[in-house]
């Protein structure tokens, strides 16, 4: 119907424009007609007075023309009659003469003087007037003026009703047009529809033009175009390189999915409030899910729907658990759900980080599965569910569902609100078909995901692996060109889509140069100027790999004794998961390893490793990443790992080493850095003396182009590209809504 709409509309605008030229012509015409009447009565009263009124003014018989003119004046249409002097006084008048002033000694206006009678249109407290001033010459010492006032009010309201007839005759031609336009435009595009949608079955898709009508040939030839297009464009990519920041985000929201609602889901919340002693204070975890996500969210001023975990959440939500943040700048608005201790624990400390991450991670630590903790996942994700249902405005929002931790949510919020977008990215890892055989409710997690319009992963290989999955344990087509599975009807596209940072980060604005934070880092640690800085930062995870890391210093000490004095590896290691034992034992393994190394080598106040347990804040991260010389990324299995984009991006200088694991799916891109297998402590040991020993030069050129690649490649490229993909699947339903309900393309 909208097109019928936009059809009919220039009609009823150029049909309204004619009604308002016509009614304006209409008043004038009207307006002049009732004015030239009455100044032809005007005319008519003075010349069957004249002579009277002559004979009693000569006269000076006042009383008698007052009597004459109270009888002339008795017409409705005349208002009042009288005898005015050559000096502006009134020399007689009848009884409803008006108060104001009418007798005056002044020239007519221009054009307003026809044949000796003076005409003026004038407001009066009784409504508008028309005054006729007669000339009446009395004697040569009395040009007196005989003034005849007319009331102008019938002609206003005889006016007004003409114009109303006219209008409605106008409004009735409009009516009976667009019925008429309307009905001809329905009848013909039910035609053509019909004729497009079965020259567009799939099975029908592929005749020739000839047997469709010639009328119809453009028009189905561009839809199967747009179709094509909307398939393939997808999978050849676009040759245009487009400078993603958070306004070219901003715009494709805007122009791909014009009032689109937005929601991101994950168990991590960007900001927790916690209770120190009397006041509370705001925290940003050290998250690199968090540090990827947040830009998105504040670009297109959504809702971030996640776990409220902090002492103090409860005090700073209001009743419907929203809290505004930023808390400094509110661009978006968080919505807490709360669990019980024993939700939390089954559902996040048991499912999701002693089974699904060790299983997707491959890190030789045994993952454990148990049926009260996959009863307690499925119901924190139904929990999860019915909130996003309850915060979503819209029928057909974008969904924004995170790793690993909401496996079964897609499929949920599908069922809810099947015209949703639901956008799945898992940051983890995805094991090869015989790993994930372990996991007990494997078709249960592949259909929840299969929920997804879009499921992301980092790397294609991550990508293959899952389809090898769901090949080997569901049935489904697989379209491995257009990277598309389908079941129940519905298709998932699942595509790599590689995660970055802000850029520049948001954190970086604030700081000193490089020179300065290299200075106040080594004050901080009473290092001298000429002692070389490597840095690791992560959190306390046996994915990390920061005992053996810390093992090769060890050995690069042990090998290379010259830089004993000369180089300090600082380790930065935020506490997480402390709950669970193979977390506990890691961190207090690598505290150990440092300690050995440290009383080995420390002497006159210096130790080759700093070991600093506690969380940094992406400001004290950054000062640390530019105070640098190398930064370690060791990974012994990462979704992509994050830190060393953040290293890459802190470095405008172009200087210091990246030396990253090739387990790290940062390493498919960052390839100028120094890749190592972090198994091997040999070798690492090795590779850290080269990045000491590296020339700035040789630094520059590494740096320079590893930095374009995370400029051009940063998280709004990553949101913008799968917002594309959501933008091309919403145009695909629109446009087999407009044609009908059959399905064409993605599924079988």
């Amino acid at each position: 119907m909208f097109s019928l709409y936009r059809f009919s509309l220039p009609l009823v605008v150029a049909v309204l424009g004619l009604a308002l030229v016509a009614g304006i012509t209409a008043q004038q015409f009207l307006t002049g007609w009732f004015l030239r009447d009455v100044e032809l009565r005007s005319e008519l009263i003075f010349n069957s007075v004249e002579p009277a009124v002559r004979r009693q003014a000569a006269d000076s018989d006042e009383a008698g023309l007052g009597r004459t003119f109270d009888g002339i004046s008795r017409d409705e249409r005349v208002l009042a009659i009288g005898l005015c002097d050559a000096a502006g006084r009134m020399v007689a008048a009848s009884r409803n003469w008006p108060g104001e002033q009418i007798c005056r000694d002044e020239k007519p206006a221009a054009g307003a003087e026809r044949r000796g009678a003076v005409y003026e249109r004038r407001q009066l407290s009784s409504g508008p007037v028309l005054i006729a001033g007669f000339p009446l010459a009395i004697d040569p010492a009395r040009n007196w003026r005989l003034m005849v006032l007319h009331d102008m009010g019938f002609a206003s309201s005889r006016t007004t009703a003409a114009l109303t007839t006219l209008v409605a005759f106008v409004g009735l031609l409009i009516a009976l047009g667009v019925l008429i336009t309307v009905a001809v435009t329905r009848v013909t595009l039910s035609t053509w529809s019909r004729a497009i949608v079965q020259s567009l079955d799939p099975r029908t898709r592929s005749r020739p033009e000839a047997d469709i009508a010639p009328e119809l040939r453009p028009v189905v030839r561009e839809v199967r175009q747009t179709l094509r297009d909307i398939d393939i464009g997808r999978v050849r990519g676009s040759p245009i390189r487009v400078s993603w920041t958070s306004t070219s985000l901003q715009e494709v929201i805007h122009d791909e999915l014009p009032g689109s609602e937005v929601i991101v889901v994950s168990n991590r919340e960007p900001y927790i409030h916690d209770r120190d002693g009397d006041r509370i204070i705001v925290r940003r975890p050290a998250s690199g899910l968090v540090t990827a996500l947040e830009p998105i969210i504040r670009a297109t001023r959504g809702v971030w729907i996640a776990h409220g975990s902090g002492s103090a959440d409860r005090e700073t939500v209001n009743a419907s658990d929203r809290v505004a943040v930023p808390p400094e700048d509110p661009a978006y608005t968080l919505r807490r759900v709360w669990l019980t201790e024993e939700e939390e624990n089954g559902y996040y400390y048991r499912f999701s980080n002693e089974g699904l991450w060790p299983l997707c991670h491959i890190a030789f630590v045994r993952p454990q599965f148990r049926r009260e903790d996959w009863e307690i996942y499925r119901a924190v994700n139904q929990r999860f569910a019915d909130t996003i249902v309850a915060e979503a405005k819209s029928k057909n929002p974008i969904v924004f569902v995170q790793d690993y931790h909401f496996a079964l949510l897609p499929r949920m919020i599908r069922q809810r609100l099947p015209e949703a977008t639901v956008i799945t990215f898992w940051h983890i890892p995805w094991p090869n078909a015989e790993v994930f055989s372990i996991c007990p409710w494997r078709e249960e997690i592949l259909d929840g995901l299969l929920g997804s319009s879009i499921l992301g992963f980092h790397t294609r290989f991550h990508v293959n692996n899952f389809i090898e999955s769901v090949d080997r344990f569901m049935e489904s087509h697989i379209d491995r060109e257009l990277s598309t599975i389908s079941t129940g009807g519905e298709a998932t596209l699942v595509n790599a889509y590689p995660i970055s940072i802000e850029w520049p980060p948001r954190a970086l604005l604030g700081l000193p140069t490089v020179g300065d934070c290299r200075r106040r880092v080594r004050e901080q640690l009473g290092l001298g100027p000429d002692v070389k800085i490597g840095v690791g930062v992560e959190r306390f995870d046996y994915t990390k790999g920061i005992p053996d890391r810390l093992r090769a210093v060890g050995i690069l000490l042990e090998r290379h004794p010259e830089w004993i004095g000369r180089f300090v590896f600082i380790q930065v290691a935020a506490p997480t998961r402390a709950k669970l034992d193979a977390y506990r034992g890691l961190q207090e393994e690598a505290m150990a390893v440092a300690e050995t190394i440290n009383a080995r080598y420390a002497r006159d106040g210096w130790k080759p490793i700093e070991l600093i347990v506690r969380h940094h804040e992406p400001e004290e991260v950054l000062e640390l990443f530019r105070a640098a010389d190398f930064c370690v990324v060791t990974s012994l299995h990462d979704g992509m790992n994050l830190v060393a984009k953040e290293f890459v991006a802190s470095r405008e200088d172009d200087r210091g080493v990246l030396v990253l694991s090739t387990f790290a799916g940062a390493s498919r891109e960052l390839l100028e850095a120094l890749l190592v297998n972090p198994y091997d402590m040999d070798t690492l040991a090795e590779t850290l003396v080269r990045a000491l020993s590296m020339s700035e030069e040789e630094q520059r050129d590494r740096m320079r182009l590893m930095r374009e690649l995370v400029r051009d490649n940063n998280v709004y490229a990553w949101a913008g590209s799968m917002l594309m993909e959501a933008a091309r699947m919403r145009k695909r339903r629109e446009v087999q809504n407009h044609f009908g309900e059959t399905r064409w393309g993605l599924t079988p």
